[in-house]
């Protein structure tokens, strides 16, 4: 037996062995194709964030009994591998142990805790996934939908048998006398139960029989994933450590709040200088090759989890785009297409199987049955960023969707009809509804004081202490006008001086950024740069969440730097610095009444402003707050982000009606936003819902603003 254990287990191993360090060295290769990027700044601080992500695990914790089942399969997986080397030593010697800590309580103790903790952890695993599998007519609502179960099972069922041979060995070590219960506390029992009245030879063969299975399951097991570069289910247990340590923020933060820059060569495109561009330089991912090297590692990481689908506002409201099979598809396809890639000529690569020379004709973004991605899920996308939040190894989805977006834009002019009204707009009219520029000042004409604009009332901006920047919902939309004038009244009372530019301003160009324009972006944002250069604008506070996210994070790409901050903090220190004071008479019309609040997708999950206007509807006195049950991080979208404003939604249910659903069945009277994007569209659900008689007339959608002025005004009167 012994003979047989040591041939088999060593072959096995040196087979193992060789083809996991060729696999490693294809994956380096592929993940080489890509561009380049700049991923190796603050290096200490990456350690100390990868530590927290891993050690801590404090992604994976973001859905907790999860996390912490994953936490002690993670470290009894990294812990126990000085169980595999025992393992090969008792293949020669049965008594064997590892040099002076093999006997030490500690370790033994160590062992058998993160064996056990292990195999309790796998299996409730297995059973989550076993209750939330796919099935019948809601299968796609399953996070599971789309994912490879066998690769699942098979690695579940690995890590089973290796932490089952573990506490078999363990047993026979404790019956063939290498210690007394002392050090055998929770498995002396299985040594006594099994083993027990077994002679010494016996015991010794069982030794080796158990070690074989053991080493024969790991190694199979690593065989397996050598043979399949695009398990990521498998391999992100050694590739999720680079990803993390080179993911793009590196104090932890997650990808959002600023899209990044069209990048040649790794360097931002100069869009001034632009005609300087070589020929084929790609204005955004054309083919799988363009995108970066850590986006080449993102889709080999993915663990196919589906935690980013499962909060997906698109996915969830039954359109084709799912973040997860998106990342999956690309992976599929440039490990497909990297033989073609990495052939050194012409003739090698005319040589290549058929399936490998139709993967690289393969058009990267399509109708659904010929493209890598279907080009209906490309621009379903709402970039509200609840996958690049949820996603436990930090793989970045917004930025690869919306690097393809670039180049259906700006390269082969595919993008849908209704954008051409949105473009239109904003190249001549500065704004998106392609309202005239000179109506920018038309919503403070009825209020009861002098709204100063620069160039007009004060010459600089040096004269006051904020730059309100209005946006075009703040100018030209209606409702979004109600939320300009209370901002302004709210200032005023509170005695903070402010300017606006009027028709100085322009968009910010978010919209144009998002629907894959950069050009426009660049267009607008450089106007802008110019008038803040001209005015002095330091100090900016915005009433728009996608404006606060673009002046805040994306206008120092240009040179600009801002101190931006949303209406809701300022009104929030404002509330707390006693400037202004909320009071409810008796016959307020709030007493009584009900509150929720949505979280703009921009201003949360991209900025991470969360409590302000929480603190704010809080303190509003009369009125009874009630929490949607998705909120903050977990915050269901409006649908208007990623220009999905100015895009109708012909496919599946409508995201705003989902959200405005779930706002009224929490009672409310008032549902408060932040944002004249989701005011918008949470109006436009309410309507419908109370058209359909679903909804009271009596509820209303508000800015947080507005609730706080009409308490506000009650204690001035």
């Amino acid at each position: 037996m012994q003979i047989l254990a040591i041939v088999v287990s060593l072959a096995i191993a040196a087979v193992g062995v060789a083809l996991f360090g060729k696999t490693i060295g294809h994956i380096v290769s592929v993940i080489k194709l890509g561009q380049p990027v700049s991923r190796t700044d603050k290096p200490g601080q990456r350690s100390v964030t990868l530590a927290k992500e891993t050690l801590g695990h404090t992604r994976m914790l973001q859905w907790s009994h999860i996390g912490v089942l994953h936490w002690f399969v993670a470290f009894g997986f990294i812990g126990l591998f000085l169980s595999l080397v025992t393992a090969f030593g008792q293949l020669f010697d049965a008594h064997y142990a590892l040099p002076i800590i093999g006997h030490w309580f500690v370790f033994e103790w160590v062992t058998e805790f993160l064996t056990w903790t292990g195999l309790i952890s796998i299996i409730g695993l297995m059973a989550i996934r076993l209750l939330n599998l796919p099935k019948g007519h809601l299968a796609r609502y399953s996070r599971f939908f789309g994912s490879r179960a066998w690769q699942a099972y098979y690695v579940e069922y690995t890590i089973l048998g290796v932490l089952l041979c573990i506490l078999l060995l363990r047993g026979l070590e404790y019956e063939l006398g290498a210690g007394s219960k002392f050090h055998f506390p929770t498995t002396f029992f299985i040594g006594e139960a099994l083993f027990g009245g077994l002679s010494e030879s016996a015991l010794e063969n069982t030794v080796y029989l158990v070690a074989m299975i053991k080493i024969l399951i790991s190694f199979a097991w690593m065989i397996t994933i050598s043979l399949n570069a695009t398990m990521g289910v498998a391999w992100h247990r050694f590739t999720a450590w680079p990803n993390i340590w080179f993911k793009r923020e590196a104090d932890g933060g997650t990808a959002l709040g600023a899209l990044q820059p069209i990048m040649v060569k790794g360097e931002p495109i100069d869009f001034e200088n632009i005609e300087e561009l070589d020929e084929d330089a790609a204005l955004g991912v054309g083919k799988v090759e363009d995108f970066t090297w850590k986006g080449l590692l993102d889709f080999t990481t993915c663990t196919e989890c589906g935690r980013c689908q499962s909060q997906c506002p698109a996915w969830n409201t039954d359109k084709p785009l799912s973040p997860k099979l998106v990342v999956m598809n690309l992976r599929e396809h440039a490990y497909a297409k990297a033989p073609y890639l990495l052939a050194s000529d012409d003739d090698t690569r005319k040589s290549l199987p058929e399936l490998v020379l139709a993967e690289q004709d393969k058009p990267l973004v399509g109708a659904a049955d010929v493209a890598v991605i279907d080009e209906e899920a490309l621009w379903a996308c709402t970039s509200c960023g609840a996958c690049v939040q949820q996603c436990p190894v930090d793989i970045e989805h917004v930025d690869a969707i919306m690097d393809m977006r670039r180049y259906q834009v700006l390269i082969e002019s595919s993008f849908p009809s209704e954008l051409n009204g949105l473009f239109k707009g904003l190249e001549n009219k500065g704004n998106p509804w392609n309202m005239n520029p000179s109506g920018r000042m038309d919503w403070a004409k009825d209020l009861p004081f002098e709204v100063k604009q620069v160039g007009t009332d004060v010459e600089t901006l040096a004269e006051v202490e904020y730059l309100f920047w209005v946006g075009c919902a703040g100018a030209f939309e209606d409702r979004a006008k109600k939320t300009t004038q209370a901002v302004a009244e709210l200032l005023n009372i509170a005695g903070v001086s402010f300017a606006v530019l009027g028709d100085g301003e322009t968009c910010t160009g978010d919209p144009a950024r998002r629907s894959g324009n950069e050009f426009v972006f660049q267009q607008l944002a450089m106007q802008n740069a110019e008038v803040f250069e001209e005015t002095g604008a330091k100090k900016v506070v915005s009433t728009c969440a996608h404006c606060f996210n673009t002046l805040k994070n994306e206008y120092s790409q240009l040179g600009v730097e801002l101190d931006v901050i949303h209406h809701t903090q300022l009104l929030n220190r404002l509330v707390r610095e006693g400037k202004l004071t909320p009071v409810a008479p008796a016959d307020s019309s709030l007493n009584g009444q009900k509150i929720t609040y949505h979280d703009p997708c921009y201003l949360g999950r991209h900025n991470q402003v969360y409590d302000a206007p929480r603190e704010l509807l809080d303190i509003i006195p009369g009125a009874e707050y009630a929490e949607m049950p998705r909120n903050q991080t977990k915050s269901f979208c409006c649908g208007a982000g990623g220009a999905r404003m100015w895009m109708e939604e012909k496919i599946g249910s409508r995201i705003n009606l989902n959200r405005t659903t779930e706002a009224v069945e929490t009672g409310a009277d008032k549902i408060a936003t932040g944002c004249p994007f989701c005011r918008v569209m949470l109006s436009d659900g309410l309507t419908a819902k109370q058209a359909d008689g679903s909804a009271r007339e009596s509820v209303e959608v508000a800015d947080v603003a507005q609730l706080l002025l009409a308490s506000v005004k009650r204690s001035e009167s």
